[in-house]
Parts: C-alpha cells; sequence; structure tokens
C-alpha cells in the first residue's frame, strides 16, 4: 500500500493541477480533511456528466478511479442522484466538480469502467 495524502491537500493540489490547464475545478463539498474520500464529478457543460470514485487495485495495491456512473456519459440529474445517494452513506465525501467540454480530470492514476 502506497502513503495517502490528506483529502484536503490532495483536492487543493488537483484543484490547482486543472487551473493550470485552464479548467475551472471547484469544491462542491467539503468532506473530512484527513480522511474523506473524494467523488470527482466531470460535467461536459452539456448535460453530459461521469462521476469518478477512488479505489484500491488488490493485484498493485495502488489507488484506481472508477467510473461510478457508468463507463458512459449521464445525465446531470443522474450524477447529482449518484452523488446524494453515496453522502448518505458516508457523510464525510468530498465532491469535486471538474467543468471541461473535453469530459478530461487530469487524474494521474488509472481509470477504470
Amino acid at each position: 500500500m502506497e502513503a495517502r495524502l490528506k483529502a484536503e491537500i490532495w483536492v487543493k493540489a488537483h484543484i490547482r493541477t486543472c487551473n493550470f490547464m485552464n479548467v475551472p475545478a471547484f469544491v462542491v463539498r467539503r468532506g473530512d480533511e484527513t480522511a474523506g474520500s473524494v467523488l470527482i464529478k466531470i460535467n461536459r457543460l452539456n448535460d453530459k456528466c461521469m462521476v469518478l470514485s477512488p479505489v484500491t487495485n488488490f493485484e498493485t495495491g495502488k489507488r484506481q478511479w472508477m467510473q461510478s456512473t457508468g463507463a458512459d456519459w449521464v445525465s446531470e440529474e443522474t450524477a447529482d442522484a449518484y452523488i446524494e445517494k453515496q453522502l448518505k452513506f458516508d457523510p464525510d465525501l468530498w465532491v469535486l466538480e471538474i467543468e471541461d467540454q473535453e469530459g478530461r480530470h487530469f487524474l494521474q492514476e488509472d481509470v477504470v469502467a
């Protein structure tokens, strides 16, 4: 297992990465500063969204990101409903929204369906 950054530090760093690429990214919901998990909502600004959730690859022990709302883009309403459902299970979640018409996430880890 690799060491993890505190959630707040990781979120701030990812927002800076997006901003460096001239892509708006912002915190929709603050979670636990230390141990909160992060959901990323990618909004293509045409009612096409995707939610990514962190998962651990048990073969390598490294973090990956799962396309939680499926491999295809979904409506913003569907993405928001998924996020709300997850918040009921884990009130410590962070929600980061990236607004990019190209649907880029700027994650360094693998994204899997």
